[in-house]
């Protein structure tokens, strides 16, 4: 491993003696761009990056017709039309399309963090990630936008930036005519008219759209929980989970029925409820045609086609065709009521027979007659009210 690369060239070295060699060496020959003002130690290294400045991309795919700036762009690409992995783990057996792949990959097997900041000894497998955490250390942002005086670490972040005060939209789509601030954004826009997943996870190969959607997707691999619960300490891998859980200390309930006005704390909770008011029955049992609301109790009901109950009680030896009712039927054996009232302290074995309970000091009655506009503590009562009305 050669953990000390040159910012230049990307050369790497194994020791910083002989990065710091290297660097005098480039300083007195180095060829500059007018503009980023990015460095090169060779001149056709510049006349490559100006390429990216301009639309001009020479290197054309005969298969799809996709053009690049650099050769071995094109190269690459190719392979995911040949399907050619030429780089193999010698530990596993994994294939790669490039060889820093297989680089990161095989520090799964060793563990390794080649790249560590010299400020906080954190260490990175990528030297990417590790050239983009140096940045939270780094105090200087010599961009600065003239409109908002808003300050930023490079030039092509701050030109980004420039396109929100024009409201200029200068890139855009041939198939939606949907308009882009920049060229990378409707990139990644035209993804969605076709199949180009181009982010790959080196663990299992699936493939995204998007780089922050590989991010994601690489903490299932990992133990890692950047996002943490202030109140309760528990941590999570996505800030998505995180602004979930939180709804459970705060009681935020942003989700609404149009039909009832009932709340919920997910978007799949209401979509769920939604199907009460409906007719719909999309879960359909293949053995039976029989058509259920929610996907759980059709799940329900399959169990009575299979019989199956490998969840057995240790305690009594009663068998369950599910582990949540399995841990149910266990809170009578050690007469645990896990769930308590705030208000009068009454303990209850399940979390719903807590939340029917709680009606009762908040008089609060969810349940309205579609008639007469009665309202009710427990579906239950709505049902045998409603009965009133068809005789």
């Amino acid at each position: 491993m050669k953990p000390y690369v040159c910012e230049v060239c990307q050369k790497g070295f194994t020791q910083m003696f002989y990065l710091k060699k290297h660097l005098r060496i480039i300083s007195e020959k180095l060829h500059n761009c007018e503009v980023c003002d990015k460095s090169f130690a060779q001149a056709v290294e510049l006349k490559r990056h100006l390429r990216t400045h301009t639309d001009n991309k020479p290197y054309v795919c005969e298969v799809c017709d996709k053009k690049f700036v650099l050769k071995w762009h094109l190269k690459v690409h190719q392979r995911t039309h040949t399907g050619e992995r030429p780089y193999v783990c010698e530990v596993c057996d994994k294939k790669f399309v490039l060889k820093c792949h297989l680089k990161v990959h095989q520090s799964t097997h060793t563990g390794e963090r080649p790249y560590v900041c010299e400020v906080c000894d954190k260490g990175f497998k990528r030297i990417s990630n590790f050239k983009r955490h140096q940045r939270v250390h780094a105090t200087e942002k010599p961009y600065i936008c003239e409109v908002c005086h808003k300050i930023f670490l490079r030039m092509e972040t701050l030109q980004r930036h420039l396109s929100r005060h024009s409201g200029e939209k200068p890139y855009m789509c041939e198939v939606c005519k949907k308009r882009f601030t920049h060229i990378a954004y409707l990139k990644r826009h035209l993804r969605t008219h076709t199949e180009d997943k181009p982010y790959v996870c080196e663990v299992c190969d699936k493939r995204y759209r998007l780089k922050c959607s590989l991010k994601k997707h690489h903490r299932t691999h990992s133990d890692v929980r950047p996002y943490v619960c202030e109140v309760c300490e528990k941590s999570f891998k996505s800030l998505y989970d995180l602004k979930r859980h939180l709804r459970t200390h705060t009681g935020d309930k942003p989700y609404v029925c149009e039909v009832c006005y009932k709340r919920f704390m997910l978007k799949h909770s209401l979509k769920n409820h939604q199907v009460t008011h409906t007719e719909e029955r999309p879960y359909v049992c293949e053995v039976c045609d029989k058509g259920f609301k929610s996907l759980n109790n059709l799940k329900g009901h399959l169990e009575t086609h299979t019989m199956e109950k490998p969840y057995i009680c240790e305690v009594c030896h009663r068998s369950f065709s599910r582990m949540n009712r399995l841990k149910k039927h266990l809170t009578r054996h050690t007469e645990e009521k896990p769930y308590m009232c705030e208000v009068c302290d009454k303990r209850f074995v399940l979390k719903h027979s807590l939340k029917k309970h709680q009606i009762i000091h908040t008089g609060e009655r969810t349940y309205v007659c579609e008639v007469c506009d009665k309202g009710f503590m427990t579906i239950h009562n709505l049902k045998k009210h409603l009965r009133t009305h068809t005789t």
